[in-house]
């Protein structure tokens, strides 16, 4: 079976857009304006979770299967984050001191100010990020920030895959049962749940529908409809809410309010329009980050962190705009360069656990 490259190519985007989001919320808050800040939420990770509906199939064991290699190679990334972070502040400590540490870490901001520094490993951190609980490194605070996506990717494949093998005929009542949990919680503010229900109610939606839309292509006429349908809807928010609440998107983010759900319309319906229409047939730079996504969502975090010691020493030097292109293609090369380290990395690792795995294998018969 051919590899659908519009699937890499969609991804590729997608990453490329997170990397930019990561650009003007992070080191751009010291110099980004903020409508920018905000526009750049128009492309976000919920194509992230449509493109896992549509490639998502019923298979149990493979998904599980993809779900656990994935879950192995978040460890190694993270074991390696870890150590990184750790060496750094005994290399300060040893060689420079604790002052020069904090005034390192204060680069990031005060909302991100390390705080304990010592040269005793806190081991627990390494415990709570195999077990998905994202204390932050202190040495590349984005990482961290990025990885409550990886959460809730795991719990929507894991559900997704038993609603999609064990109740087929019933995915449609799914997905109005996600829609009209979204709606409750909406309408009632005071009962929307903490944790992760609120994100999976909305993007279990957006993972099934887009699994409901494999092999299909939306009618031409219908195009404008949506779109329409589109711009209905944020009038209505515009109008509702005030115009205020074009800077409070991201705040309506985590979790996902009926805001932040309008304003993601736009790209689900895009994404949408072109699957079965636009035709990629050559390999790319944008398909290789796609085929690569998982390691360049690593990066990123990594590179993000990395650009805030250009930004604070460039901001009162150049026009905000120039800086910002200047840095964000900064940040996308340093993906690329860190990305291919990664996956170096994460190959390295799993040989070790392939030596450690046959020399702990049983050769009894």
């Amino acid at each position: 079976m051919n590899r659908d490259l519009y699937i890499d190519f969609a991804k590729g985007l997608a990453t490329l857009s997170i990397i930019f989001i990561h650009t003007a919320f992070w080191s751009g808050q010291f110099y980004i304006a903020p409508e920018v800040r905000v526009f750049s939420l128009v492309f976000d990770v919920a194509l992230f979770y449509a493109l896992s509906g549509i490639t998502s199939g019923s298979n149990i064991e493979k998904t599980f299967y993809r779900l656990l290699k994935l879950q192995i190679t978040y460890m190694i990334f993270v074991t390696l984050l870890f150590f990184l972070d750790y060496l750094f502040k005994v290399f300060g400590l040893a060689f420079f001191s604790l002052e020069w540490l904090q005034n390192f870490y204060s680069t990031f901001g005060s909302k991100y100010a390390a705080i304990g520094i010592s040269t005793q490993p806190q081991w627990q951190n390494l415990g709570n990020w195999y077990l998905h609980q994202y204390t932050n490194a202190d040495t590349f605070p984005v990482v961290m920030g990025s990885f409550w996506y990886l959460k809730v990717y795991f719990i929507l494949s894991v559900f997704g895959v038993l609603i999609l093998k064990f109740f087929p005929k019933h995915i449609n009542w799914f997905i109005g049962i996600c829609i009209a949990l979204t709606l409750i919680f909406n309408i009632f503010p005071e009962y929307y749940p903490s944790g992760q229900v609120g994100y999976v109610a909305f993007y279990m939606a957006v993972f099934l529908i887009a699994h409901q839309m494999k092999g299909k292509k939306i009618p031409t006429k219908w195009i404008p409809v949506l779109y329409g349908l589109v711009a209905l809807a944020l009038a209505w928010m515009f109008s509702h809410y005030g115009k205020d609440v074009f800077y409070k998107i991201n705040k309506n983010k985590f979790p996902p309010t009926i805001i932040y759900i309008i304003w993601t319309l736009f790209s689900l319906i895009t994404l949408f329009v072109f699957y079965n229409r636009l035709k990629i047939s050559k390999e790319s730079f944008v398909t290789h980050i796609g085929k690569n996504a998982i390691f360049f969502y690593f990066a990123q975090g990594i590179s993000s962190s990395l650009v805030y010691f250009l930004v604070v020493p460039l901001k009162e030097n150049m026009p905000w705009w120039i800086l910002m292109v200047l840095i964000y293609i900064v940040n996308v090369i340093l993906a690329f360069i860190i990305a291919a380290g990664l996956k170096k990395f994460d190959s390295f690792g799993w040989k070790i656990l392939e030596f450690l795995r046959k020399k702990t294998a049983s050769t009894s018969a």
